[in-house]
């Protein structure tokens, strides 16, 4: 109780109120200029956070974080661009209700649509977070080390048909958090006798490389054709209960699945977003009408999305496992403010998980205040012009790079990984395992190092824990998968062949 009682204090105090609703507010914004993201809009602001506390910080992260969520929506509407990737299903049905006039009642749908997924999923974390971390208490170093490999692996899955690409991209992470002072011996490892790289390379300047900078890199990279695009006007109506009574079911179902997805990592909430409007496109009464401007459409893909916000929360406080690219970020927001997402943080920190319970909660609930009141205004910003954009983008980035530590060689390594991360973007290789390594290196090390102390240098004991060898055999299947299933589909088609040869 008093540990409630302290995180509803926490909401409660200045600094956390205004960190919630310019955060909120901001990533509203963010969502709303399409291309940049909830990845770009949290990690152009993690340098700042640093002159914060870690509960305002965090308050100011997490508004980012569902603000840009339901931003994208706005532009998929009056547009037909989605702000972000998880606004993409929107646009199916918002567009054409803009072109009949209905600008302002698709975006009463889908302002209502995920502030109920939002709070659905807020729900979700709440219960099952803790029990999540209470079950983790049981794990010793080995239990840490094989759930680090398995969240390694489960990012990296995220590339889907590349998955060779993901892991090599998981093993640089790996590799480059290495640089620096070992810990236990004190040897240099990898400095190249540079006096500067004994630090290591810091988190912050290089996710502002592979995420912010390599977006302006991968802009400036592509010839872009001006379309001449329709504006709407935009205003705000809320659709009256009787619209929305019919689409309970789709609202609530579309939460569920939001939610489940949200929780799997790895996943993310475009793929929540999709998975729910084909499931309305299957079983809604009026799937006929999906696409042509039908709500059922909006309440899909908006309560879905907005769903996986807090659900995707769960393993990375639970078990420090982040469920897609932008709580991989979040991951780094805790580490670089001293918190250590894990069953610690529930019994050490508790207070502080109560925080970001009302935080999201507050947080849902004020993005339907600024959406209702600042629809109008946040179309606007769609006027800014792209190179002063992204000019913008590599001003700030580069401010918050060196604010840090005030070390000019953070410019160096954050246009470094700006380079890598724009290399990576071109060549199909995945950002988000580099960033999960970076961050999950010293635990994996440090564990490896503590499991091989605990069983004497046998490294086969560690397949000797019930819970280590569930998670070494989950690791398996999703590394085998591709594989076998590659050679099934080969056979299938083999079989096909001799079956056409001899009907012939």
């Amino acid at each position: 109780m008093d540990a409630l009682s302290l995180g509803i204090g926490h909401l409660l105090t200045l600094p956390v109120l205004v960190s919630v609703f310019a955060g909120t507010v901001l990533g509203v914004i963010v969502g709303v200029l399409p291309g940049l993201g909830s990845v770009v809009g949290i990690t152009m602001v993690l340098p700042f956070t640093f002159t914060l506390g870690q509960i305002p910080a965090l308050a100011l992260m997490l508004g980012i974080y569902c603000g840009s969520v339901y931003g994208g929506s706005i532009s998929a509407i009056v547009i037909n661009t989605p702000g972000t990737p998880q606004a993409a299903a929107t646009a199916l049905d918002g567009y054409p209700m803009a072109r009949r006039g209905e600008a302002d009642l698709a975006i009463g749908w889908t302002t209502a649509a995920s502030v109920i997924g939002g709070l659905f999923s807020v729900a979700v974390l709440i219960v099952a977070a803790p029990q999540l971390a209470a079950f983790s208490l049981n794990f010793t170093a080995i239990e840490y080390f094989a759930l680090g490999v398995f969240a390694l692996i489960c990012i990296a899955n995220v590339s889907r048909g590349a998955m060779l690409k993901g892991l090599l991209s998981g093993v640089i992470g790996l590799f480059v958090a290495t640089v620096g002072v070992d810990h236990v011996t004190g040897d240099m490892r990898f400095t190249f006798d540079n006096f500067e790289m004994t630090a290591g390379i810091s988190l912050v300047p290089a996710i502002v490389g592979l995420f912010a900078l390599s977006e302006v890199f991968v802009r400036a990279s592509e010839t872009h054709v001006l379309k001449e695009t329709s504006m709407f006007r935009v205003g705000f109506r809320l659709p009256p209960w009787s619209e929305w009574k019919p689409r309970l079911g789709i609202l609530f179902k579309s939460c569920a699945i939001g939610s489940f997805v949200g929780a799997l990592p790895g996943t993310g909430a475009a793929t929540a977003a999709f998975i729910s409007y084909s499931e309305a496109k299957r079983s809604s009464p009026r799937r006929d009408r999906l696409g042509t401007g039908e709500p059922d459409g909006l309440v899909a893909a908006e309560s879905a999305n907005n769903a996986v916000t807090g659900s995707a929360m769960v393993p990375t406080l639970a078990l420090g496992i982040p469920g897609d690219p932008v709580t991989a970020v979040m991951l780094g927001t805790f580490v670089v403010h001293g918190l250590a997402p894990g069953p610690r943080l529930f019994t050490e920190h508790l207070d502080l998980v109560y925080a970001v319970f009302f935080i999201l909660i507050a947080v849902n609930l004020l993005m339907f205040v600024v959406g209702a009141v600042g629809a109008q205004a946040f179309t606007r910003v769609l006027r800014i012009p792209e190179p002063i954009l992204m000019a913008s983008v590599v001003v700030i980035s580069l401010i918050g790079a060196y604010g840090v530590r005030g070390n000019p060689i953070d410019l160096i390594i954050a246009f470094v990984f700006g380079v890598v991360g724009f290399l990576f973007r071109k060549n199909g290789f995945p950002l988000a395992p580099m960033v999960i390594g970076m961050v999950l290196s010293e635990m994996i090390e440090n564990s490896l190092r503590q499991g091989l102390l605990i069983t004497r240098g046998d490294f086969l004991a560690f397949f000797e824990r019930p819970i280590a060898l569930a998670l070494f055999v989950l690791t398996a299947a999703i590394l085998l998968w591709p594989p076998i299933r590659w050679a099934l589909d080969r056979r299938g088609k083999a079989n096909t062949k001799n079956m056409d040869w001899t009907s012939e």
